[in-house]
């Protein structure tokens, strides 16, 4: 994930980026000893079993085993990428990124970028402000209509555009931005007459606002509906400097905000979003205006380790599920189907069921759900459908796990007439045709890795020691690469030894489970001075070389019974010298 960034540079970011301070932005933290504890942010508890050490700049959880150095915290908390995270927090530290440090035109194009997100949030606070004035009746008494509340409404910062031609672009221009700002925005468009003088007008003129916010809590574009019979119903911010319809969804700010969510309901509108978060079901997103993305899909992962289609129940948003199931493969992102009945769309649906209604909705699997449409194409009166029907779905059918695929096959023989035996005999046929001759295999949930704690005296004496060795407290020559059996210990032990920080060694780490480790035995060490470390680090060594010379004498004791004679001596000798050895360590 580092590779992009130099060490050193990461270096500087980490030591300008406390932990403690930053981690406090988050958690309520109390200093006890040499860390700081509090309830762990990823997972619920009562006793505070998250700590976080200001020396080594780390955060571990013994609880759920969460760890790593500031840019893990801010890509978990924040559910950001390696990248994001950094830009990030270099923003905080007004770092520029190494990449653009050669960059004459960056400082010009962040600058611009403030500029464009700043006259964003004068907009939508605009908008707010006119949906509760005469010029905002409409927009008002439509929402009112569609059963939203002062609360949601305020939550989402919903609004109206008046019915003007430059209401929002003036006050704008008298705020001190420029034409081509506002154009360059999305707020405003710009054309010449035919007698080529230059007019400018809103983009958005009558209509209900929705305000797209990302994760940051930026606003970035907006989605207008009539409040007239005219097209588009929606009309939304075409792509910007600071916006790009396919790597978005709408509410991803309030994605951010719900922690331990189970997964994410993706639908299509904003008033699908907006209705069902007033009645109480968490994680809604949707898509901006376009099918579901590959960046979308990646995003939705961060929140939820799986995604419900929620989409409405006419013909095209079933058809937009199909193409949804397909990204979500791609991406290796677990998925479900929510089945609305009667063709409705959720915000209708809970409407009319409400909450409870929602709960009992069943969340099909994709195989179902793609069996169903298949089902619904066919006619399976006559022989030719069943035909049809029985070898695509056994295509359909070949790919999921053995236990799902009982359920299927029973179903289909139930529908097509075909026996199990024949029906599981075109299902390998259907398999020999993907590639690799077998039946893709389906897609797992992505699971946080736990590590497991240590399981010998020995290995907690290793870690032990490589922990006092992080501290900087110990002579280095106290200490041999000969003394850490662990593979992953040794290889800390070098990388501390030629200077590397702690908090920069849990990006080695190739997985989740790895990087909890690392974190865990680079805590700073509960002792209280540089004597007490010591002492602490040379009962270590001595439990370790108690253990390697025990293990060494049983082998020796184990090879004396059957050793040649002219061998004997020799080992004799040694397990003499070990003997001697061990009494001196007792």
């Amino acid at each position: 994930m580092a590779s992009r960034y130099p060490a050193s540079w990461l270096d500087e970011l980490r030591s300008r980026s406390d932990i403690v301070q930053i981690v406090s932005g988050y958690v309520a933290l109390t200093k006890k000893g040499r860390n700081y504890w509090g309830l762990c942010p990823f997972h619920g508890e009562k006793t505070a079993s998250f700590s976080v050490d200001g020396e080594h700049q780390l955060y571990y959880c013994f609880g759920c085993k969460a760890g790593g150095d500031v840019i893990h915290f801010i890509m978990d908390m924040e559910r950001l990428s390696f990248p994001e995270a950094v830009e990030q927090l270099a923003d905080r530290a007004h770092m520029t990124l190494p990449e653009m440090e050669k960059d004459e035109d960056y400082e010009r194009r962040r600058t611009q970028r403030e500029r464009l997100l700043n006259a964003n949030r004068e907009a939508a606070r605009f908008y707010h402000e006119t949906l509760f004035t005469p010029a905002g009746e409409a927009a008002l008494a439509y929402l009112r209509r569609r059963g939203l509340s002062d609360g949601v409404i305020r939550k989402f910062g919903l609004g109206a555009s008046p019915d003007s031609w430059s209401s929002l672009s003036d006050r704008l221009l008298e705020k001190g931005w420029k034409l081509d700002e506002l154009v360059l925005a999305g707020l405003t468009v710009k054309k010449k007459n035919e007698d080529g003088r230059e007019r400018y007008f809103d983009m958005f003129r009558n209509r209900a606002m929705f305000p797209i916010i990302n994760t940051h809590g930026n606003v970035i574009a907006f989605g207008g509906r009539t409040l007239e019979k005219r097209e588009p119903k929606y009309l939304n911010t075409s792509d910007t400097p600071v916006f790009n319809k396919r790597q978005g969804v709408y509410a991803a700010n309030l994605l951010r905000q719900q922690r331990h969510l189970e997964r994410v309901i993706l639908v299509e509108g904003y008033m699908d979003v907006v209705s069902l978060t007033q009645y109480g079901v968490e994680g809604v997103c949707a898509t901006l205006g376009t099918a579901l993305t590959n960046e979308q899909a990646r995003l939705l992962h961060r929140f939820a380790p799986q995604v419900y289609l929620g989409y409405d129940g006419d013909s095209a948003g079933q058809h937009a599920i199909l193409r949804g199931l397909e990204i979500l493969e791609q991406e290796g992102v677990p998925a479900r189907v929510l089945d609305f009945p009667d063709g409705l769309d959720p915000d209708e649906f809970i409407r009319r069921d409400g909450i409870e209604g929602f709960r009992k909705l069943p969340a099909i699997s994709p195989a179902a759900y793609r069996l169903r449409r298949l089902k619904e194409q066919l006619d399976l009166s006559g022989q030719d459908g069943k035909l049809s029907y029985a070898r695509a779905a056994s295509g359909i059918i070949a790919a999921v796990d053995p236990v799902e695929r009982e359920v299927h096959l029973k179903d289909l023989s139930l529908a097509t007439g075909f026996t199990r035996e024949t029906l599981l005999e075109q299902m390998n046929l259907s398999a020999a045709r993907q590639p690799g001759g077998k039946a893709p295999a389906a897609q797992p949930a992505r699971l946080h890795a736990v590590p497991a704690e240590p399981g010998s005296d020995d290995l907690k004496a290793q870690e032990l020691l490589l922990s006092l060795f992080a501290s900087g407290q110990i002579p280095k020559e106290m200490i041999d690469e000969k003394d850490f059996e662990d593979d992953e210990l040794k290889s800390l032990y070098r990388e501390l030894l030629a200077g590397a920080s702690p908090a920069s060694l849990p990006d080695l780490a190739p997985d989740d489970a790895t990087r909890s480790r690392f974190t865990r035995v680079l805590l700073s060490p509960s002792a209280g001075d540089t004597d007490q470390m010591i002492t602490m680090a040379n009962d270590c060594l001595n439990r370790i070389r108690k253990t390697r010379l025990e293990k060494r004498f049983e082998e020796l004791s184990r090879m004396l019974d059957t050793a040649p004679d002219d061998t004997l001596p020799a080992l004799l000798k040694e397990a003499q010298e070990i003997s001697d050895k061990l009494k001196k360590l007792k």
